[in-house]
């Protein structure tokens, strides 16, 4: 049977249609170069020009495909009315929602993730992680500039990551248990966050120390 040839020698146009096909032959290949080769051929297309379109092979695909879920999930929200939840339920919405437009190549993404976890790829995955949990927080309508921006994004990195681990190796239905996992971590957050609350409370009501030694060292 001949394949149907693509109608088009650009790049960036073929970057789509390439990692479709290259999802074909991940779970077997892994995110290698001949992974990319394989696609190209699946699509009738020059091996040279493949490349052109993914320059840096595996982590432009991986990254690719990052953002591609990243876009969708923002797609997603907007048509949901995220306003009338708790902050807590938007979250966990999002990261439901973020771990769904990946459910078609789970297999896939337990790859990316093996390959993002080698010493010389960390750097890519922590910057892929970041994007993920910046734009869940956005959408959630975060709008913090202060050192809460940090430590939000920091927090939600471990719940997602550990979630995302977690589904990975769920094969419960519909991935309930995955689903009572993110309760539990996001749980153990809100717990945290009450506490510092109590604390940053009895700090408030504690008298200024520095005041108080001013006042010892006049008497003196």
């Amino acid at each position: 049977m001949t394949r149907a040839k693509i109608k088009t020698d650009i790049p960036d146009e073929l970057r789509e249609p390439l990692l479709n096909a290259a999802l074909a032959h991940i779970p077997f290949e892994g995110w290698t170069d001949n992974t990319l080769g394989e696609a190209a051929r699946d699509l009738d297309i020059p091996v040279g020009i493949a490349r052109l379109a993914f320059p840096g092979g595996a982590a432009d695909m991986i990254d690719f495909l990052a953002d591609r879920c990243d876009q969708r999930l923002a797609e997603q929200a907007k048509l949901m009315d995220l306003e009338s939840l708790k902050i807590r339920e938007r979250i966990k919405t999002l990261i439901h929602l973020r771990l769904l437009c990946e459910e078609d190549h789970r297999e896939s993404t337990r790859r990316g993730i093996t390959w993002l976890a080698l010493p010389q790829n960390q750097a890519l995955g922590l910057k892929l992680l970041y994007r993920t949990v910046d734009l869940i927080w956005r959408l959630a309508g975060d709008t913090s500039a202060d050192f809460n921006y940090y430590t939000k994004r920091l927090t939600l990195a471990g719940v997602y990551s550990s979630t995302v681990l977690y589904w990975l190796n769920d094969d419960s239905e519909e991935f309930a248990e995955t689903w009572a996992f993110l309760d539990r971590r996001i749980e153990d957050v809100m717990k945290i966050e009450k506490n510092k609350m109590r604390l940053r409370e009895i700090c408030d009501k504690l008298p200024d120390v520095w005041r108080l030694a001013g006042k010892i060292r006049y008497r003196q």
